[in-house]
């Protein structure tokens, strides 16, 4: 490890102690420590990875003593519990913030399995999940729901109950899990406090939003794939730069602090355990014969935004004639390692789908600004050879029917995904579905409008609505129904699909389904 980010690591209160934590035998609790809820994730074949944190005072810091305390958990094939099939013991400690990531090995394939922990006379609630197929099984069908974008104080998390509602083998959400920072109209909900800044701060930030019911219903409903955006750190972040320029050594310590917090409160492998402001999190599951899911982190390698505002880091939206620099060669936003390995994962995938789940919008969205073309730079436009590279490759090896999922623009979009898109006869060679935002508030639908009409290969654009997407894969068509809601400001909001579409089987492209 290099000095500096073993200073980081030092500094930040993040560094492994070498000593253990005293053990707590029988802990008793004055009220139930399962406060956040039971999650599961990363389904493989024969095994899930199990969460639950210790937080009796969930806002206050967890309210946990400064000891080891052992949990048990438990897994059945029947929601009754009378058949446990897997049991064991995980030990949660302080330095995790009492935190649980239990992987479980020898289950079935393709199976519905239900778990709880116990721990000091107190029961958990009861989850769920299904494993996923076996390698090389001939599976009919992969439901998943898309998620992102989850602003606390904007709105309920209605769509989750939903969610949980519906038929689904796995959740996967594509960042913003919680926002840093208080913005937009109309709050019906608060933070209570500023910015998080360190641990503790983070810490109370995830338990403010993972303490609302709905969101717990949908972690206990099914297994989840996660990765993060900008606010689970701060906005806007490219790498080791912060929107306001923070020295970089201060702004690291504070994405070490954030991704720590985030690492303690999501359903995550061991492997994704950060090391101060380092973690790897992209990562790909298999679902039998018929789909690869890529789960991709665009936001830690990134390149710097080219052309920032004076004084400034983060995005703006710029003209080409005025930033030549934005067609540098030289920009990633996946950085190299992480753009080497998606390019073979991909080359080795023979899966039917390849589902490539990412932050933000992948395809072109020329913004009309003083009568002049212009171009947001803090997603894939902001570095659009970085995204030739990637569609190029796409196209050259003839990837099985790729399937790119987006958020973070608070709108849900449909779009044909080109090696060109300033070529009305390049091919279309993917198709990509950006899920609106949970509860995010989004751009007019008069922006949204000026967009497609600008941009051609955009096929459905909507900004005024939130929720979520959720999608049908078998082996003849993915099909993507677009769920929202009736009022995000209301708790017993309805929900309803704004739209469907489809993609056959071996033709790139989602086609509108018939009402």
């Amino acid at each position: 490890m290099s000095t500096r980010r073993t200073f980081l690591l030092a500094t930040s209160g993040l560094a492994l102690s070498s000593v253990a934590p005293r053990l707590l035998a029988q802990p008793r609790f004055d009220k139930s420590p399962f406060t956040l809820g039971v999650a599961s994730g990363y389904p493989q074949p024969d095994g899930i990875v199990l969460w639950t944190r210790l937080a009796p005072d969930a806002l206050n810091g967890g309210g946990m003593p400064d000891a080891a305390i052992d949990v048990t958990w438990e897994i059945t094939d029947s929601e009754s519990f009378r058949n446990v099939v897997r049991k064991g013991v995980e030990r949660a400690t302080p330095e995790l913030a009492h935190s649980i990531h239990a992987e479980i090995s020898g289950l079935q394939p393709a199976r519905v399995y239900w778990y709880r922990f116990h721990v000091g006379g107190a029961t958990s609630a009861v989850g769920r999940f299904r494993t996923a197929p076996a390698t090389g099984a001939a599976s009919d069908k992969l439901r998943f729901a898309l998620a992102s974008c989850q602003q606390y104080e904007q709105g309920y998390f209605s769509a989750y109950r939903h969610m949980a509602r519906e038929d689904l083998d796995l959740v996967i959400h594509v960042g913003d899990y919680i926002y840093e920072a208080s913005w937009g109209s109309n709050r019906v909900r608060s933070h209570g406090v500023g910015e998080p800044m360190n641990l503790t701060e983070y810490r109370n930030r995830y338990a403010l939003y993972k303490s609302d019911a709905d969101l717990q219903a949908a972690h206990a409903a099914f297994a989840w794939l996660v990765t993060w955006d900008d606010h689970e750190v701060d906005n806007d972040y490219a790498n080791d730069r912060s929107q306001d320029l923070d020295p970089p050594d201060e702004f690291l310590r504070r994405r070490a602090a954030a991704y720590q917090a985030y690492y303690e409160h999501m359903p995550l492998p061991a492997w994704a355990r950060p090391r101060g402001p380092d973690a790897r999190i992209y990562t790909q599951a298999g679902f039998g014969q018929l789909a690869r899911v890529f789960v991709l982190d665009d936001r830690q390698y990134r390149s710097h935004q080219v052309c920032p505002r004076p004084g400034r880091g983060g995005s703006t939206v710029v003209k080409d004639a005025d930033c030549p620099e934005r067609r540098s060669p030289d920009l990633t936003l996946l950085g190299a390692e992480q753009e080497r390995w998606l390019h073979d994962a991909l080359d080795k995938s023979t899966a039917r789908w390849n589902i490539i789940a990412q932050q933000t919008l992948m395809a072109k969205q020329t913004r009309i600004t003083g009568g002049e073309q212009g171009y947001w730079t803090d997603g894939w436009d902001g570095y659009p050879q970085a995204r030739e590279r990637l569609l190029g490759h796409i196209a050259a090896r003839k990837v099985s029917n790729p399937i790119v999922l987006g958020g973070d623009v608070h709108n849900a979009i449909v779009a044909d995904l080109k090696v060109d898109f300033d070529d009305t006869k390049s091919p279309v060679i993917a198709t990509e579905f950006v899920g609106t935002s949970i509860t995010s508030q989004g751009p007019n639908q008069k922006i949204t409008e000026a967009a497609r009409q600008n941009n051609p290969h955009l096929k459905f654009s909507n900004g005024t609505q939130r929720g979520y997407t959720a999608f049908d894969v078998t082996p003849a068509q993915c099909n993507a129904r677009i769920r929202t809601l009736s009022r995000v400001t209301d708790p017993q909001a309805t929900v309803s699909t704004l739209a469907s579409f489809t993609v056959a089987h071996g033709k790139a492209g989602a086609q509108p389904d018939s009402a």
